[in-house]
């Protein structure tokens, strides 16, 4: 089963994110209190733990779950591998669509700097909040049929 492993929020962008016990995604907006929610096409941010552990490279220090500036930390699905449009369920309630695969990494990147690569531009997955709910760690991540709009 793959699942949410942490739910991550920053109030400035371009920044890691912290973790908090649970997060309400919004329709059409992104993650309730953070700072790149918004009405386009990248409200919400996710990254694999397996992506994670590869930036990672035999590391112990600094790479907690948000450190990639990611709002869900998942794991069980390379996320980074299904196509743009790939409806995901969050939780009980919620439904995303992936909108786009990696992005540029802007200049002055404190990711970068704090960890000393990215792995965003390559497996960070973008998504727009279809529909809203409660989003926890340990909640369950599904991939949706085509057609099953949640």
């Amino acid at each position: 089963m793959a699942k949410i492993l942490a739910v991550n929020i920053s109030e400035k962008k371009k920044t890691p994110k912290i973790t908090v016990p649970e997060g309400r995604l919004i329709a059409d907006f992104g993650l309730e209190g953070d700072a790149h929610a918004g009405k386009w096409h990248r409200q919400i941010s996710l990254l694999g733990a397996e992506s994670i552990e590869k930036a990672r490279n035999g590391r112990t220090d600094g790479l907690c779950h948000g450190v990639f500036a990611e709002n869900l930390t998942t794991e069980g699905i390379e996320l980074f591998t299904l196509p743009v449009g790939t409806r995901l369920r969050v939780g009980a309630e919620a439904v995303l669509e992936i909108t786009q695969i990696g992005k540029e990494c802007h200049e002055g990147c404190a990711i970068r700097q704090l960890v000393g690569q990215c792995v965003m531009p390559r497996e960070g997955v973008f998504a727009r909040v279809v529909k809203g709910g409660v989003v926890r760690a340990g909640d369950e991540l599904a991939v949706l049929p085509p057609e099953d709009d949640g």
